[in-house]
């Protein structure tokens, strides 16, 4: 089972992300653009486990202190497009407090540096610098253990 730990995105931030994502389309952005349902902010991205009862025991004590989360800037890894979050102690203490107890469990996951980010489309091509950055904040209250599984050969998340 594919695990990651997310936080997941109000309504109104995935209509205000799904806008910027039609205005790219109609701009001439190609690429696999990230299904609405799908838009979400990964804290610890655990992958193949065969063991999903190990790392909900681990989270269970994880506590979250509700913060505010605000959408900023686009950019990009390679060729995977990203809305940017801006950074506050809430969601860095979030995700310090996720993978604290994946690595007291002694779980292993993806260690690269946490940068705050909303995935919206994968094999980007185009100039996406003309598009208008989505705007938005949530308060984030809980973060979420979630699994992948995939229909009809695309990816499909949900709570695990």
């Amino acid at each position: 089972m594919r695990l990651f730990v997310a936080v997941q995105l109000s309504d109104e931030m995935k209509k205000s992300i799904g806008e910027t994502m039609h205005e790219l389309k109609k701009k001439g952005v190609k690429g696999n653009y990230v299904p609405l349902q799908n838009l979400h902010l990964t804290l610890a991205f655990i992958g193949e486990t065969d063991d999903p009862k190990a790392v909900r025991a681990a989270l269970e004590n994880v506590k979250v202190k509700p913060f505010k989360v605000s959408l900023s800037d686009m950019g990009t890894f390679d060729d995977l497009l990203w809305v940017g979050i801006k950074g506050n102690q809430g969601l860095s203490g979030a995700a310090k407090a996720v993978r604290d107890a994946l690595d007291a469990a002694g779980i292993s996951y993806d260690r690269k540096k946490f940068v705050p980010h909303i995935t919206i489309i994968r094999k980007a091509a185009g100039n996406w610098k003309q598009a208008q950055p989505p705007k938005g904040d949530m308060m984030v209250k809980e973060v979420t253990l979630m699994k992948t599984t995939f229909k009809d050969g695309k990816p499909v998340y949900s709570k695990a």
